[in-house]
């Protein structure tokens, strides 16, 4: 009998379950936060060096495109922050079965998006 072989999966056409995405983007949060950090701490330290710099980066944060991404910052840190709060109750076996686990991924997407409107709105 010849043996098998794998089978081919297309990526594209799996579709993967709403955790799996919550998981992924988890994960693109915390690497994305992970390397603007730099970039944030610099604008913190110019920010401080004088009134002048202060100015020049408030001016510069204010145009739309800054805007839009500290918004996409703000997102990635508030979906980070709501997504290890889930698993941090997964670690401690909370809604781990599969109902629970759809209803916290989306909370996790619901309660993120809430929040980044309301301070995007408050960014604005």
């Amino acid at each position: 009998m010849p043996k098998q072989r794998p089978k081919y999966l297309d990526l594209v056409k799996i579709r993967l379950p709403l955790p799996g995405v919550v998981s992924i983007m988890h994960r693109m949060s915390g690497a994305a936060l992970f390397f603007l950090i730099p970039a944030a701490l610099y604008l913190l330290q110019a920010s401080l060096e004088s009134q002048h710099a202060y100015a020049a980066i408030r001016s510069a944060l204010t145009t739309p495109l800054a805007k839009v991404v500290l918004i996409g910052m703000l997102w990635g840190f508030l979906h980070h922050f709501c997504a290890g709060i889930r698993y941090l109750a997964l670690d401690l076996d909370i809604g781990t079965d599969l109902p629970a686990a759809r209803a916290s991924s989306w909370a996790v997407i619901v309660v993120s998006v809430a929040l980044t409107l309301v301070l995007g709105a408050l960014l604005w």
